[in-house]
C-alpha cells in the first residue's frame, strides 16, 4: 500500500489469481479468458510502476512471465487501510459488459452495497464507446492468442469508479462472485472535503 494523500494505492497482490498479460515471445503465458486471450505486455506500463490515468495514480501489476496480475472476482474480501473515503477507482476489464454489487464494510458494523459496472475488454467497433461511461485507461493495438499475436484487435482496460457514500470509516471490500470482472489495480481517495475527478 502506498499513500500519496489523498490517494491510497491499494495492494491487490494478495488477491491476484489470474495472469491476463503476456509478451509476444510467449503468448501462451497469459489467459485473460477461457480462450486464452491476453493483453500485450509491450503496450502496457512497466511492472510495479506508478501510472497516472486521468489524474488518478495507480500501481500497475507485474507483467513478467508466470506472474499473476489480476483479480478475477469470486467473492474475495479485500482489507483496506481504515479511513473515510469518497471514491474507489479501479483499472479493470470485463468479459462482455458486466455489472455486479460490491459490499463496503465499515468499522462501525455498517455494510453498504454499490454497483461495479465494467465494459467488455474487446468493445464492439461502435468506435469503442464504453457501455457504462468509463474512461479508457489503456487501448492496445493487438491482442494475444495462445499461439499468435492478432493485430487490429484492440483490447481495452477501463478506469471505473465506485462511490463510497457513507461518511464512516471503511475497512473492507467484498468483491462480487462474478468471474467476468477482472481488476488490475485499485486506488482509494480519502475524503478531504475538496472536489476530485
Amino acid at each position: 500500500m502506498l499513500t500519496r494523500d489523498p490517494y491510497v494505492l491499494i495492494d491487490l497482490s494478495p488477491l491476484f489469481n489470474n495472469d491476463s498479460i503476456s509478451y509476444a515471445t510467449k503468448t501462451a503465458d497469459g489467459g485473460f479468458n477461457v480462450w486464452g486471450n491476453s493483453f500485450p505486455a509491450e503496450e502496457l506500463p512497466a511492472s510495479h510502476s506508478i501510472v497516472e490515468v486521468a489524474g488518478v495514480p495507480f500501481c500497475f501489476p507485474p507483467k513478467e512471465d508466470g506472474q499473476l496480475n489480476t483479480v478475477v472476482c469470486c467473492g474475495q474480501t479485500l482489507d483496506v487501510p481504515p479511513s473515510i473515503y469518497d471514491w474507489l477507482y479501479i483499472l479493470a476489464a470485463g468479459e462482455r459488459r458486466t455489472e455486479d454489487l460490491v459490499y463496503l464494510h465499515y468499522t462501525n458494523g455498517a455494510v453498504e452495497s454499490e454497483w461495479l459496472r465494467i465494459s467488455d475488454f474487446w468493445p464492439a467497433p461502435s468506435r469503442y464507446a464504453p457501455y457504462f461511461g468509463e474512461y479508457v485507461a489503456f487501448r492496445c493495438k493487438q491482442m494475444h492468442y495462445p499461439r499468435h499475436v492478432q493485430p487490429g484487435v484492440e483490447p481495452v482496460i477501463w478506469r471505473q469508479r465506485i462511490p463510497v457514500t457513507r461518511q464512516d470509516t471503511l475497512e473492507q471490500i467484498l468483491f462480487p462472485d462474478n468471474i467476468a470482472i477482472h481488476i488490475f489495480a485499485m486506488t482509494a481517495i480519502r475524503n478531504t472535503g475538496k472536489y476530485l475527478p
